[in-house]
């Protein structure tokens, strides 16, 4: 596959197309982390469930967690998602609010009584679970002036030689991103003697990606003729894959549980991606130079990768039924990504991944505690990122949060909400790596109802 470059024939005069939008490696990141969209429960313990199970959200970490559960059960969850952003370019700051709802997650699993047969394996459980990985939907948005130029030439200047506007004026951009990393989870577990929980699923993954990127430009020359030049982009990025979940959980006693789960790499085979740009340049009415709109469209073009595996580690304290800790520990080593095309722009990303990137440590932390019918929860979490080059050495791109919940029973029904709160910072490069920075501040409320069956 070819780098979509913004016109060959300029190649001297004009900088790629996509300067201002993600690069592929930060496409290999956006498409394999994950968000903490689950059940109000899962979300309002940080979703370190791993060694805990029952929650329908759970058995995307540990499929071993469905058999946990004593009675067939189906959840549906409805999540708002706000986002404050402050974009940062060159002593510029602009702020920004994006607000968006969406069904989060739905599932069920339905559990079955073995003991009848005389057998150790106690009962076993099929489940589903559809849920969002993760909210690709945002924007940004920010101006002034880097010093710096793509467009120093008119491309309709016919003087020769060309006239050259090499004093920057001044730069506007904006970047608005939609759609889903979305899995559809199936599978089975059984529990051995009411100690050993073991289980395995298959996983369905889809993306829809769009992204739009634009950047106006404002350079004059020596005589104060400006030239102005606006560049629009616009890709569009879809697929389908697959990956497999093996996990188990333990009970050496009444208050311990241990869990570990393993997420093979998932394989996407079909993933197709589309580009459009436009170039726009203005009249110079000074220099008599008549403006111009250039169109290009490349696609569909085959962008297939594997995204790399997760390891989960767990561990819970459980006091009876009155409340419970638990601890997930999440490895992910982003150096494993891969496109798997012969595209050399592609084998760059690739090798990218292996000296800039690094792997990623995720820390969740959880708690429960009931009071009759009314749960009150809590949590933490934390996760490195994976960049070493950009933002990789101040620990600002770092994620971290908080969470709190509460849940009532009223017996056959669950009602569950849930508030976790969010924060780092991203960097983006528009002229130089990194000179775009967004302090981001996301807020999600999620509303679950539960049917017991």
């Amino acid at each position: 596959m070819k780098r979509l470059l913004l016109f060959v024939a300029f190649a001297t005069t004009i900088a790629t197309a996509y300067s201002q939008a993600l690069d592929y490696n930060d496409l290999g990141i956006l498409f394999t982390r994950e968000q903490l969209n689950g059940t109000a429960r899962f979300n309002a313990m940080a979703g370190a469930f791993g060694a805990l199970g029952s929650d329908i959200s759970s058995m995307d970490i540990n499929p071993a967690g469905a058999s946990v559960a004593r009675n067939s059960k189906f959840s549906v969850t409805l999540g708002n998602r706000n986002s404050e952003l402050d974009v940062n370019y060159y002593g510029n700051t602009t702020s920004l609010q994006d607000e968006r709802f969406n069904i989060t997650q739905a599932g069920g699993v339905f559990v079955f009584d073995t003991n009848h047969n005389n057998s150790n394996w106690n009962r076993f459980s099929l489940f589903f679970n559809y849920n969002v990985k993760a909210d690709f939907d945002n924007s940004y948005s920010g101006n002034g002036n880097s010093n710096f130029l793509f467009y120093n030439e008119h491309i309709n200047d016919p003087a020769d030689p060309k006239n050259q506007f090499d004093r920057s004026l001044g730069q506007n951009f904006s970047n608005q991103i939609r759609g889903l990393n979305s899995a559809f989870n199936i599978g089975v577990s059984s529990v051995h003697d009411n100690k050993l929980f073991v289980g395995a699923a298959i996983k369905f993954h889809n993306i829809e990606f769009r992204e739009r990127s634009f950047l106006r430009e404002r350079n004059d020359d020596v005589n104060g003729n400006v030239l102005e030049a606006e560049n629009f982009n616009e890709r569009f990025i879809q697929g389908n894959g697959f990956s497999f979940n093996v996990g188990f959980i333990y009970k050496p006693n009444q208050y311990i549980r241990l869990g570990a789960s393993y997420e093979s790499p998932t394989w996407y085979q079909e993933v197709i991606e589309e580009r459009a740009n436009i170039l726009t340049m203005l009249d110079v009415n000074s220099l008599g130079i008549n403006g111009l709109e250039e169109r290009s469209f490349e696609g569909p073009l085959s962008l297939r990768f594997t995204s790399p595996s997760k390891v989960t580690a767990s561990g819970a304290l459980v006091f009876g039924k009155h409340g419970l800790i638990s601890v997930d520990y999440v490895y992910r080593d982003y150096r494993n990504f891969n496109f798997r095309e012969t595209d050399p722009i592609l084998n760059d990303a690739n090798q990218f991944f292996k000296s800039d990137f690094r792997a990623s440590h995720a820390l969740k932390v959880g708690t429960e505690w009931r009071f009759d019918r009314v749960s009150l929860r809590g949590g933490y979490f934390y996760e490195k990122d994976p960049n070493l080059v950009v933002g990789g050495n101040t620990n600002e791109d770092n994620i971290r949060g908080y969470t709190a919940g509460i849940g009532y029973n009223f017996g056959n029904t669950k009602i569950d909400v849930s508030y976790q709160n969010s924060q780092n910072r991203q960097f983006y490069s528009l002229y130089n790596s990194g000179d775009i920075d967004i302090d981001n501040n996301i807020s999600q409320i999620a509303a679950t109802v539960t049917f017991s069956l």
